[in-house]
């Protein structure tokens, strides 16, 4: 004898709502409460409820989230190797899962949705680290909750958290400029990413008010076309102090001033950006702006928990802050000698 299956009308019944309303729970879409959509989904799971369309039965108390990270920036001991470790704890603390997979530059420049979304196997994707426009762009349209993590699309097709990259970047000129400071310089491929582009404008807007000139020569290029570091090249003449994009950059920047036979920052002031150093020491000990990671890693979970639980209301960005934090690599212009 064969036992039968329960349908959604059986669903409606045990949970004392409509067959339309458990239809909705199952499928992903909007028009209820995250308490009753919660209660639908466990009530189905509990029955043996078998989903025979494309999207399977979710549980919004354990969701599988993907994260998608481009290949060039997923190096060990990187900045988003760490804030990716920041992820998989956070979803698991909220008792979600997070599946990693990693966006090859085939895959980028081919526009190939991630295996996760092509298989159903996530049902929202954080994307960690800016793909070129196309591939970002192809995401936020995709029909997949998602949410980009320290990129921003300036169309508004996904919800964004990201970094003070601009203030972080002007407090820190400014502060540079307040110790005497009027040559400065910057460190960092401007078209790299958007994140650099703002931390570059954050400079740029210090350096216009206080009516100082930015001299493109010492503005320095940090990384390849491939999005590898590399040492930046000097120009022949230098300026007193240099912001640099992230605190690698940084980093290779004191190396080769020390290879000039100069001192930091006895000669030259150097700040960097993010208080992460991939478990590297810095001689001296860097100035930079440290980014609230946790806080960014809180919300976007929170936010694509959210999303993937069918809340409506427009995409937006959403900026979490950070503070300076002075240290030994940079000193007032006139301690200088």
């Amino acid at each position: 004898m064969s036992v039968k299956k329960p349908t959604m009308r059986d669903i409606a019944k045990a949970v004392g709502t409509s067959a339309v309303t458990v239809s909705k729970a199952i499928t992903g879409k909007p028009g209820m409460s995250d308490r009753l959509r919660s209660r639908i989904l466990r009530k189905a799971e509990e029955m043996g409820y078998q989903y025979a369309g494309r999207t399977p039965v979710r549980s919004l108390e354990h969701l599988d989230i993907g994260i998608l990270i481009p290949e060039r920036y997923f190096q060990e001991d990187s900045f988003y190797s760490a804030l990716y470790k920041q992820l998989i704890l956070k979803l698991s603390e909220h008792g979600h899962f997070g599946l990693l997979e990693i966006l090859g530059p085939r895959e980028e420049a081919a526009l190939t949705l991630p295996n996760l979304i092509r298989t159903d196997r996530a049902q929202g994707l954080i994307m960690l680290g800016e793909p070129v426009k196309p591939y970002y762009r192809m995401l936020g349209q995709s029909g997949t909750p998602a949410v980009f993590l320290d990129f921003y699309d300036e169309q508004g097709h996904a919800d964004c958290v990201v970094g003070d990259n601009t203030y972080g970047a002007y407090r820190l000129t400014s502060h540079l400029i307040r110790n005497g400071h009027t040559r400065i310089g910057f460190v960092g491929d401007r078209r790299a990413t958007g994140s650099i582009m703002d931390r570059f404008l954050g400079y740029y807007r210090a350096m216009l008010v206080n009516n100082l000139a930015v001299r493109e020569d010492w503005v320095l290029k940090d990384r390849r076309e491939n999005g590898e570091m590399m040492p930046p090249e000097l120009p022949p003449e230098l300026p007193t102090a240099f912001v640099c994009n992230c605190d690698l950059a940084a980093r290779y920047l004191i190396e080769e001033v020390k290879r000039r036979g100069l001192r930091v920052p006895e000669d030259i002031s150097v700040t960097g950006f993010d208080d992460f150093t991939g478990g590297m020491e810095v001689d001296p000990p860097l100035s930079t702006f440290r980014v609230n990671t946790a806080g960014m890693v809180e919300l976007a979970v929170k936010t694509i928990v959210e999303r993937c639980a069918g809340v409506q209301r427009p995409f937006g960005r959403t900026v979490v802050g950070g503070q300076p934090v002075y240290r030994e690599s940079e000193r007032p212009l006139a301690e200088n000698g």
